[in-house]
C-alpha cells in the first residue's frame, strides 16, 4: 500500500512539474504583452522605454517605473501600482503621468472584484476609470467624494472605487516622491 502511495505521489508530482514547466513560458510572455499593452494605452507615442523600481512611502512591493521618451524628451512616465484594499483583494493597475505629474491615462490590470458591480473599474465594462484623464493630483484629491475627495464612486462598489483611488494615489507618492531624480534623469 504504501509502494502504490509513492507511485501516484511520484506519477502526479512529475505530472504538475511538466505542466508548470510547459506553461511557464507562455504565462510569462502573455503577462510582458499584458504590460506592454497597458503601457501603451497610458502613455502618448514614445520610442525608448527605460524603466526602474521604486519603493511607495506606503506599501510593502515596489512599484515599477517605465519612463517614455520620444527623440531623448521624457514625455511620460507608466506605473505599474496596486492596493491590497479591494473588495476581492488586490487590484494592480496601470497609470501613466505626464513629466509634471498630471494623470494622462489609467487602465486595471488584475482585479478579482464582484462582476456587474467592482468590475467596473475595467474600460470595457465602464466608463468609470475615464475620470482619471487629465486628473490633476497636485491640484486635486484622489479620493471618492464620500471621503471629501473629487472622484465619483462606483454606484454599490464603494469598496473598490476607493481601492482604485489608493492605488492611483500610492503611483502618485511614490512618483512626486522621485520626481527631481526622474525628470533630471539621475536614477541608478
Amino acid at each position: 500500500m504504501v509502494l502504490t502511495l509513492v507511485i501516484v505521489a511520484a506519477a502526479a508530482s512529475f505530472t504538475l512539474a511538466t505542466v508548470y514547466n510547459l506553461t511557464k513560458e507562455p504565462i510569462e510572455r502573455a503577462r510582458e504583452a499584458a504590460r506592454q499593452a497597458a503601457i501603451g494605452m497610458v502613455l502618448p507615442e514614445f520610442d525608448e522605454l527605460r524603466a526602474y523600481s521604486f519603493m511607495p512611502p506606503t506599501g510593502s512591493d515596489s512599484l515599477h517605473f517605465n519612463l517614455a521618451y520620444r527623440e531623448g524628451e521624457l514625455i511620460g512616465v507608466a506605473v505599474a501600482t496596486y492596493t491590497g484594499m479591494g473588495y476581492s483583494g488586490r487590484i494592480r493597475a496601470m497609470v501613466g503621468f505626464t513629466p509634471g505629474g498630471e494623470i494622462i491615462d489609467v487602465v486595471h490590470l488584475e482585479h478579482a472584484e464582484t462582476p456587474g458591480l467592482g468590475d467596473k473599474i475595467e474600460k470595457g465594462k465602464s466608463d468609470w476609470s475615464d475620470q482619471f484623464r487629465g486628473f490633476d493630483p497636485r491640484e486635486q484629491s484622489l479620493k471618492v467624494r464620500q471621503d471629501g475627495g473629487d472622484i465619483d464612486g462606483i454606484t454599490a462598489a464603494t469598496i473598490t472605487a476607493r481601492a482604485y483611488c489608493d492605488a492611483i494615489d500610492r503611483a502618485f507618492q511614490t512618483f512626486k516622491l522621485n520626481h527631481d531624480a526622474i525628470i533630471k534623469q539621475e536614477i541608478h
